[in-house]
């Protein structure tokens, strides 16, 4: 009778260890594809140690700084929310029976938790407890708990299956670490190159702007060197050609010398347009109302009807209204030669405010500050985009030869310089242009 007994008990173990050696195979396969710290505790707690009779399971995870221990993954009558721990269970490192073995680092079991007066009593009292310690690159990163309510209930082979697991478990939170860190490694690397690429091309805008600086700096000092020569000698010619003209007897014709004096008053005009330009212009610059002076443009305009869009309550500027009808005078003729007969010009002032994000499209930097900004817009041709880095240049023109000299933009800018602001384009082929002045307001 008793070797039938034994034979059974004797099979009873070989299927158990059967059993085991398979749930500890599928978890070793399975954790290849595992995806998180979160999943893998759970998977530990309800797949692995429950699946193992172990009826009474909780996994604690370390904090960082090696102080503390959180429940997060449960099994049993501790975790009847599925994945949801309600009000999970804090433990400092050296507390109760789970504490201590996250501070020794070893394992500990157990075996009649009445004579142990490190237990912390549970909901439901218990007899036998095993703590496992789960370390990652050398830290504790969590522990494996379990109880039973009965004594002795854990033995070597229950201690050896969770020492076994925990292992398991440590190897592949490396492994989770090890790709984070490798995660976050490319991360850096592109928002390193990122932040190279960005780099590089401020540092090329910044070069062409400095490039394009000093171009307008070099072209403006020899500009103004031949103008100031040039304004000497249609200085004396002018004054020549007036004498000739009351030395001419009467009757005879003058139509040769209205010519010459023709020719020199536009010879005075560009090298007034070239001192602009150079800013060498003598300005006499005087407190102005600019939705009065843009009125007044309006009304005696030789440019066809032009809409006005004046904003209320308009900050004063200090300007020389002399050169400034000039300026405001290129640009509508621009327009007006940008248009068909059924385009419409628009002349509109606003008071904004310009901070040091706010300088992309602007010709040159402005001093953050209050300005106000007159616009000239057009709803004609537009202008091409690799256009607009030239029309500010000195005799830049895309009229026919003959046609204009090709200073009216860059005497625009000039004058804007000189008058403390600058000028800001904007346009699009096919639906037009607008040329923003900015003045600073008083």
């Amino acid at each position: 009778m008793h070797a039938p007994d034994g034979e059974n008990r004797e099979n009873t173990v070989q299927d158990t260890d059967i059993t085991t050696l398979r749930i500890l195979n599928s978890f070793a396969v399975d954790l290849i594809s595992i995806p998180s710290v979160e999943d893998l505790f759970w998977y530990v707690a309800q797949n692995v140690v429950g699946r193992l009779k172990f009826n009474d399971c909780v996994i604690y995870q370390a904090n960082d700084s090696q102080t503390e221990l959180l429940q997060v993954a449960a099994l049993g009558e501790k975790n009847p929310f599925g994945r949801n721990i309600l009000n999970p269970l804090r433990i400092p490192f050296g507390n109760g029976i789970t504490g201590q073995a996250a501070e020794r680092r070893e394992a500990i079991v157990v075996h009649d938790l009445k004579l142990d007066a490190h237990y912390i009593t549970d909901t439901q009292q218990a007899r036998s407890e095993i703590c496992v310690p789960i370390l990652c690159d050398n830290r504790v990163v969590g522990v494996i708990d379990s109880e039973h309510p009965e004594p002795n209930a854990f033995g070597d082979g229950e201690l050896e299956v969770l020492i076994t697991i925990a292992a398991l478990t440590g190897a592949k939170l490396e492994l989770l670490a090890e790709a984070e860190r490798s995660q976050q490694r490319y991360h850096d690397l592109v928002e390193a190159h990122a932040q190279l690429s960005r780099e590089s091309t401020n540092r090329k805008a910044l070069e062409a702007e400095l490039f394009n600086t000093r171009k307008l700096e070099a072209v403006g000092r020899l500009t103004g060197s031949f103008a100031h020569e040039f304004n000497n000698l249609f200085t004396v010619i002018s004054g020549n050609l007036e004498f000739l003209e009351e030395d001419i007897p009467a009757g005879l014709p003058t139509e040769t010398l209205n010519a010459a004096q023709t020719a020199a008053k536009r010879g005075v005009a560009v090298i007034q347009s070239m001192l602009a330009f150079s800013q060498r212009t003598r300005l006499n610059p005087q407190t102005t109302d600019l939705n009065t002076f843009i009125r007044s443009v309006a009304d005696s305009s030789e440019y066809g009807a032009v809409k006005l869009d004046l904003a209320p309550d308009l900050r004063s500027v200090e300007v020389d209204l002399g050169v400034l009808e000039k300026v405001v005078a290129n640009l509508l003729g621009n327009a007006r030669d940008a248009m068909d007969s059924l385009g419409t010009i628009t002349i509109s002032t606003k008071n904004v405010s310009q901070g040091l994000h706010e300088q992309q499209t602007l010709s040159t930097t402005l001093l953050p500050g209050n300005y106000v900004r007159l616009s000239v817009s057009d709803s004609g041709t537009g202008i091409a985009q690799e256009s607009l880095q030239q029309i500010f240049d000195p005799f830049y023109t895309t009229k026919p030869v003959g046609d204009g000299t090709g200073l009216g933009l860059s005497m625009v800018l000039g004058f804007m310089r000189q008058s403390g602001g600058t000028v800001e384009v904007k346009s699009d082929l096919g639906k037009g242009s607008t040329f923003h002045l900015y003045f600073p307001a008083e």
